[in-house]
């Protein structure tokens, strides 16, 4: 007879009933294809729509490349930072199950009406002879579908990767090592999309029609929604912890009013109950980091002697080091907005940059400029096996660490990959001037092209995706590995706002350079003809960045102190006795 105690998860996740998740019906990798599919389908629509913003912008609002690429890395910018109210949402209140399925509404209503603004008359700007007038209305119709895209996004994207990695019990060590992999093939799910959208999708947008190129996207996203629900009766659920800020305030007042206290030196003296009073949560050791913050577990001889506890008073070790756990964090997470940044070239400045180049594919293909991303994506695609079933085995025969690189050397790894990504753009660029210097094309007319093959920009496109796999899949397993058990959608969210930080960053550099190039009347390094400009200059701006980050990353992985856990503790002694 199978002991009870073995039937159910260990880790307080439930069903969808509430009931203590069944370990041999729920969860594991029989609820992750659902997971995967919605992730696929999600991303499909995604990057089905924004891929090709930029010519979107271009092309149909008739705006200029700056202005366009501003644009484009605002919207995706803001898609990235909305992931903290889906987060705190799901954390505090709903669970991530419901907030998947709710915000995933939003998003319908979203891409339906950014397809009629393309299709619908009276909605879609008039065209003639190549050039369109959208009125303000009809900029505004489009910009409310974008922004309504991005609130759907918002409230998914921090959870769907959280949600899945739920599906693991962390107390089962063969689930434990299973969930390592889910972040990889969650990412690989992710660039299977992509590869559709930047290939299919953004030909027919280019060849066939927006209303089409943003209806299909909208039909994806119909998929990813019935894919979800398919697999509800398998899912584990871990309970929402109630509202994380409030415990982040309560910690933050508890120790400015004792201030005057004084910390034991004995650890064990701080105010801790038998249990987590956190719902969902394990409890976690005392670390000697952010000390003054202790001061909000110290217990007075007047709190010990009283039955109830003011949390705004007295705070147990576990909530002092859930913010302990965002802090340490923090630095992490801000080493990641440069690395961001360089990745939103592909959908702006790569874009742009092979507009100019030659994309004839044969006497009668063109491939547009935009779908060069899939060489990202493909990238993604051949380094996801590869890390995980040859990388990791190997390097774990030499290290001896489970997941063979520690995460923080996986994300550094990937921050030195991508600094390569930015040179080799640099020297394609310079080519690109040479050409145009050599053949005096320096304004050509529209519908023409350098005697320079596009594919040149593959190799820059193959780099990136190289530096994703070991840069966004270690971000991912790392903020959600280091985040505490109740705010895991939030920690997940943090690690997404780098993109959007990322984005807004971009902005900012072009703003910033296009102000003080353009001074004097000068053109500037990104004007609207790009073979009078310098975006090689620009690349040269971004590379010099990525390695000084990456130097600072450094020094902060070497102070970066891991979690543990109570469990942790537990494992480590059961262990010792063996």
């Amino acid at each position: 007879m199978e002991d009870s105690t073995d039937k159910y998860t260990k880790d307080g996740t439930t069903d969808i009933h509430g009931n203590p998740a069944i370990k041999k019906e729920t969860g594991n990798w029989r609820a992750c294809p659902y997971i995967l599919a919605n992730e696929c389908s999600e991303r499909l629509a995604y990057y089905g729509m924004s891929t090709n913003l930029v010519n979107f912008m271009k092309n149909r609002l008739n705006q200029g490349n700056a202005t366009a690429a501003n644009n484009v890395t605002n919207w995706s910018g803001t898609c990235y930072i909305l992931p903290l109210l889906g987060a705190f949402i799901a954390d505090s209140y709903a669970g991530r199950y419901w907030t998947i399925a709710s915000f995933m509404m939003i998003y319908i209503v979203g891409l339906l009406l950014l397809t009629m603004t393309a299709s619908v008359k009276g909605l879609e700007p008039h065209c003639s002879n190549g050039v369109c007038n959208p009125t303000r209305g009809q900029i505004a119709g489009v910009f409310v579908a974008l922004y309504l895209i991005a609130l759907g996004t918002g409230g998914i994207k921090p959870c769907v990767s959280s949600f899945g990695a739920d599906q693991f019990d962390e107390t089962d060590e063969s689930e434990k090592k299973s969930k390592s992999s889910f972040f990889n093939w969650f990412y690989f799910s992710i660039n299977i999309g992509g590869v559709i959208a930047a290939s299919v999708l953004v030909w027919i947008q280019m060849n066939v029609g927006w209303g089409w190129g943003f209806g299909i996207p909208a039909v994806g996203m119909a998929i990813a929604v019935i894919s979800f629900f398919l697999g509800t009766r398998l899912y584990r659920h871990q309970k929402p912890g109630g509202s994380s800020l409030t415990r982040i305030a309560q910690v933050i007042v508890a120790s400015l009013r004792k201030s005057g206290e004084k910390v034991p030196a004995d650890q064990s003296l701080l105010y801790e109950n038998k249990q987590s009073v956190i719902q969902g949560s394990r409890k976690l050791d005392h670390t000697n980091q952010f000390k003054c913050l202790d001061k909000a577990a110290v217990e007075t001889q007047e709190e010990k002697v009283k039955d109830s506890v003011n949390p705004w008073r007295l705070c147990t070790v576990t909530q002092v080091e859930e913010l302990k756990s965002i802090l340490r964090l923090l630095p992490i997470w801000a080493s990641g907005i440069i690395f961001a940044t360089v990745y939103t070239q592909m959908s702006t400045m790569f874009v742009l940059q092979g507009n100019t180049l030659d994309p004839h594919m044969g006497p009668n293909f063109k491939i547009p400029s935009a779908s060069l991303s899939i060489f990202d994506t493909i990238s993604v695609i051949v380094w996801v096996p590869v890390y995980d079933r040859i990388i990791v085995p190997v390097v774990r025969r030499f290290t001896g660490h489970q997941r063979g690189f520690t995460q923080l050397t996986r994300m550094g790894i990937g921050l030195v990959i991508s600094i390569f990504s930015m040179l080799v753009a640099g020297i394609l660029e310079v080519m690109r001037l040479r050409v145009v210097a050599h053949h005096n094309l320096y304004d050509m007319k529209d519908g023409t092209y350098l005697p320079m093959s596009i594919f040149w920009q593959v190799p820059q496109y193959f780099i990136i995706g190289a530096a994703e796999v070991f840069t966004f899949i270690g971000q991912l397993e790392f903020f959600y590995d280091q985040a505490p058990d109740a705010m895991r959608s939030l920690c997940s969210a943090l690690s997404l706002t780098t993109v959007a930080l990322g984005n807004y960053l971009s902005t900012l550099l072009v703003t910033i350079v296009t102000s003080i190039t353009t001074k004097n009347g000068n053109l500037g390094w990104i004007p609207d003809n790009l073979n009078r400009g310098h975006l090689d200059y620009f690349f040269w701006l971004l590379t010099i960045l990525s390695f000084l980050n990456f130097l600072v990353y450094l020094l902060i992985a070497k102070l970066y102190t891991y979690k543990k856990t109570a469990a942790d503790d537990m494992v480590a002694n059961d262990i010792e006795l063996q």
